[in-house]
C-alpha cells in the first residue's frame, strides 16, 4: 500500500476512534464540557479545516479508484476472451496479474469509500450531539426557572397570614384612632356649647341697652 492510501488508512482509523467517543455513554457535564472544547478551540478549528481540504483529495483518490476498478473489468474480460482462443499458459499469467490489480483498485476504492462516508457520518453526529446538548441545557433553565418560581409562590402563600394579621392590626389602631378624634371632637363640641352658654349669660338683655 502505497504512502497516501496509508494515510488514508490511518484516517479511518481515527475517525472510527472519534466516532466511539462520540456515541459512548458518559455524564451530562463531562460530555458538554468535551463538547464546549471542541467547537470553541481555535486549534480544533484549524485542524477541521486541514481535514476538510484533505477530504478533498481523497475524493480525488477515491474517483481515481473507481476509473481504475472499471478499467481493471475491462481488461479482465478482455482476459478471459482471449484465454478462450489459445495460449492458456500466458494468458493465465495475465490474467492473474488483472485480478491482482482489480483487488488492489477495489480495495482503494472501499478504503476511500469508507472514510468519505464516514466524515459525513461523524459530522453529522456532532451535529446532532451539540443541539441535543443546547435542548438539554435550555430544559435545565426552564426547570430551574418553574422552581424558583413555585418557590417564591410558596413564600408569598407562606407570607399571606402574617400579612393579614398586619393589616388587622393596622386597621384597628386606625379604628381607635378615628375613636379617638370622634371623642375629642365631642369634648371640643360640648366645650364650644358651654362658652356660647357662658357667654350667653354675661350679655345684658336686648330691651335694657342703652341708647348711644
Amino acid at each position: 500500500m502505497t504512502l497516501y492510501y496509508t494515510l488514508v488508512f490511518m484516517l479511518l482509523v481515527a475517525e472510527m476512534s472519534l466516532f466511539m467517543l462520540l456515541v459512548v455513554p458518559m455524564p451530562f457535564t463531562v460530555k458538554r464540557k468535551m463538547f464546549t472544547f471542541l467547537s470553541e478551540n481555535p486549534l480544533i478549528a484549524k485542524i477541521q479545516y486541514g481535514l476538510k481540504i484533505t477530504f478533498i483529495f481523497i475524493l480525488i483518490l477515491f474517483l481515481d479508484s473507481v476509473n481504475r476498478v472499471y478499467r481493471v473489468q475491462v481488461e479482465l474480460a478482455a482476459a478471459t476472451d482471449s484465454s478462450k482462443g489459445g495460449a492458456a499458459a500466458v494468458m493465465g499469467h495475465e490474467r492473474l496479474e488483472v485480478q491482482a490489480r482489480k483487488f488492489y483498485s477495489q480495495r482503494n476504492m472501499y478504503l476511500c469509500g469508507f472514510t468519505l462516508f464516514l466524515s459525513l457520518i461523524l459530522n453529522r453526529t456532532y451535529t446532532m450531539i451539540l443541539d441535543m446538548l443546547r435542548l438539554e441545557e435550555k430544559l435545565k433553565q426552564y426547570e430551574g426557572t418553574d422552581k424558583k418560581t413555585k418557590d417564591s409562590e410558596k413564600l408569598a402563600v407562606a407570607g399571606k397570614p402574617g400579612e393579614i394579621a398586619g393589616l388587622k392590626k393596622e386597621i384597628e389602631r386606625r379604628d381607635r384612632d378615628i375613636e379617638n378624634l370622634k371623642k375629642q371632637a365631642e369634648g371640643l363640641s360640648r366645650e364650644y356649647n358651654n362658652l356660647c352658654e357662658k357667654y350667653g349669660e354675661t350679655q345684658p338683655p336686648a330691651g335694657t341697652r342703652k341708647d348711644k
